[in-house]
């Protein structure tokens, strides 16, 4: 019996793709049926390259580069740079080109834990073709696809490796040359350009690793078509029943990270080469593999679990450790809110990372730190101390949101929610040598700035006025409720990192902290503004106060504050709205009301054909990341029970909805703990 399960184990595993039933797998999202005028891409990314997918076979609908920043005439500042589509492939079968009137059958898999998108599908009674596409998550401005081509009868196939230029892209030069070894034919299809204002080079490189042995592999020929598109191709004669395997390796880079991009492109598309499929693979695979190790794990709850895997593939792809950059709100798949890295790191993104990947979370902090004197002229230009960090910030760090909105002026607690999280990266690591030289650096700054924008009119009266805050409907108003809160926050983790590393922290940041006012309507539920009456909101503000605040904790308070907010909180408002109603829900143990709010803080955000999230229930601008961090705090700080202190992560008391059988989470903190709810 163990001998018959295991040949049928292995026979499952080397079976095609499209005669697998993958609907009760957690780990793969199938598209079907697919509707070109309806559907939203699904990323493949490794934290540097973004790989979004189109509905049209084996080509790519953007590639976004991180870190890369540029102007595009959109609202006067810059965007996050969508570069060459050196990914594209096009198909002739018997001299005819193959589009989507031509196939059938076609679907499309992402599997999460290979990160790996396949597409599959028919060209009449010709040929099967399976194509799968991965930016490898061990080289980072590196993709690879691979393509399988099977006969069903006698038939000729003209694969072709292309480069698209988008419209943006000036002076765009194409490049195509040999590189002739004893062992090996290295061709190189190459295209490097301007960015739109000439600020920057971009550059992209690909090449065929062929599995015939040098000297019988086909013939590449190079076609340049026009200025913004060139390609490589190849004819190959397959017999009825023959499979043909092939891949493209392709590399991406601009001059934000490199001086010479054309010729570094071309050395990394060299170096994938000559490392062979396998080696890719194996090195890819086992790297999204350590990823996973740190993991949710749902029992009971085949639909939560798949979306919990999404929300972390996700931010596991737009991230990575090691590199100085962070995360905007559509992540790197597309070119929502220009690239731009805003408060959704901080106060949404960032916390699950911490407690799942503590090294990519301190990416992000770096990508602050390194901004920290840009952050100080911001606070300089507007008459304070410290650092005053942007509401929007790209590869300067100086403020870069559209002039007409008015967030970039007046959403100061920015700054406090970045002072928030260099403390909550030491509570989590204990690592006092990165306090002393990144934290508390940061954390000094931040409360000076703070000390500086009160207004002191009294004892209990040092004014916060003239502000956005969370709920960003309400414009210029005094005494914001969040923005209050942090400000308080900041203050006193600033003096408490101080005295960790054995300084004196100002006496005047906790004497600030003790007087700025949380206002409150006279039942005592908390008012989110000096000025509020009760109309519709954006998203829970004050309800941030509990969590992931600690300025309002008793029990009745919090409860006082969901109830007078919820009903008030906007349907055309964000999904990380309702995911922090579901955390405070769990944290006072309904568990019923968390889930129902887990799943109001996701299900109706999800558009086809992968259920990749909008912004906004009806939405059409995925990926929100922002929402997927929402979803996971709810989780793991929820009905997970986790909870960051100066003694790190902790588990208070959880209680899981009856759906759940259990809930497992894997590889949490610096530690790599393993906490469950049962």
């Amino acid at each position: 019996m163990r001998i018959l399960c295991l040949c049928l184990l292995l026979i499952t595993s080397f079976m095609p793709l499209t005669a697998q039933d993958l609907s009760q797998s957690p780990w793969h999202i199938q598209a079907k049926n697919i509707d070109p005028a309806n559907y939203y891409g699904i990323t493949v990314a490794n934290g540097m390259v973004g790989l979004v997918s189109s509905p049209e076979p084996m080509r790519v609908k953007d590639v976004v580069l991180n870190g890369a920043y540029d102007y595009y005439q959109r609202g006067r500042v810059s965007n996050i740079l969508k570069t060459f589509n050196h990914v594209n492939m096009n198909l002739d079968v018997d001299r005819r080109r193959i589009g989507r009137r031509d196939i059938s059958n076609y679907a499309q898999t992402l599997d999460m834990k290979k990160a790996a998108l396949t597409t599959t599908f028919d060209v009449g009674d010709k040929v099967s073709v399976r194509h799968t596409l991965m930016s490898l998550r061990h080289l980072p401005y590196t993709a690879m696809s691979i393509v399988e081509i099977t006969a069903k009868k006698d038939v000729e196939i003209t694969p072709m490796s292309v480069i698209e230029a988008p419209d943006h892209l000036a002076d765009v030069r194409n490049y195509y040359s040999e590189i002739d070894r004893p062992h090996v034919l290295i061709q190189l299809l190459t295209s490097v350009a301007n960015s739109p204002s000439g600020k920057l080079k971009v550059a992209a490189s690909t090449s065929f690793i062929f599995d015939e042995p040098h000297g019988s592999e086909p013939k590449v020929i190079h076609e340049d078509w026009d200025y913004n598109m060139h390609l490589a191709k190849f004819y190959k004669q397959l017999k009825a029943g023959q499979t043909y395997r092939f891949a493209v390796v392709g590399s991406a880079v601009s001059s934000a990270d490199y001086g010479d991009p054309h010729n570094e492109a071309e050395r990394l598309t060299i170096f994938a080469k000559l490392e062979g499929v396998n080696r890719l693979l194996k090195r890819h695979e086992a790297a999204w593999e350590d990823l996973w190790k740190s993991d949710i794990l749902v029992e009971g709850d085949l639909e939560a679990q798949r979306a919990i895997h999404s929300a972390i593939y996700h931010l596991y792809s737009f991230s990575r450790e090691g590199i100085a950059y962070s995360l905007s709100p559509m992540g790197l798949s597309g070119l929502g809110y220009n690239g731009h890295v805003f408060w959704d790191t901080e106060l949404w993104m960032y916390p699950a990372v911490l407690a799942l990947q503590p090294e990519i979370a301190r990416s992000f902090l770096e990508y602050r730190f390194n901004r920290l004197e840009a952050a100080r002229q911001n606070a300089f230009s507007h008459g304070y101390k410290g650092a005053m960090f942007p509401w929007e910030s790209s590869a300067e760090g100086s403020e870069d949101t559209p002039v007409w909105a008015l967030t970039g002026p007046f959403q100061h607690h920015i700054t406090g929610c970045v002072g928030w999280a260099f403390w909550k990266y030491y509570q989590t690591t204990q690592d006092k040598e990165w306090l002393r030289t990144r934290g508390y650096p940061v954390l000094k700054e931040v409360a000076d700035f703070w000390a500086s924008r009160v207004e002191r009119n009294g004892p209990g009266k040092y004014d916060i006025n003239n502000v956005i805050g969370a709920n960003e409907w309400e414009e210029n108003i005094d005494n914001n409720a969040f923005t209050n809160g942090m400000a308080i926050t900041a203050l006193r983790y600033a003096t408490q990192a101080a005295r960790v590393l054995g300084l004196e922290p100002n006496p005047d940041w906790e004497h600030v902290a003790a007087n700025i006012p949380i206002l409150k309507f006279p039942d005592g539920t908390t008012r989110e503004n000096a000025t509020y009456n009760g109309v519709t909101i954006k998203q829970g503000d004050a309800n941030l106060l509990a969590y992931p605040l600690k300025i309002v904790s008793d029990e009745k308070a919090i409860r006082k504050d969901l109830e007078y907010y919820e009903p008030r909180m906007s349907p055309e408002g964000p999904a990380m709205g309702h995911s922090v109603l579901a955390t405070l829900y769990a944290r006072l143990g309904d568990a019923e009301k968390a889930h129902e709010l887990f799943v109001r803080s996701y299900k109706p955000n999800e558009v086809p054909p992968f259920g990749v999230l909008a912004e906004t229930a009806g939405g059409t601008n995925p990926y929100f990341a922002t929402g997927a961090g929402g979803t996971l705090q709810a989780v793991l700080f929820g009905l997970g029970g986790l909870e960051i202190t100066d003694a790190g992560i902790v588990q208070l008391k959880a209680k899981l909805p009856k759906k759940w059988r259990s809930l497992k989470m894997t590889g949490i903190g610096k530690d790599k703990k393993t906490f469950e709810v049962k």
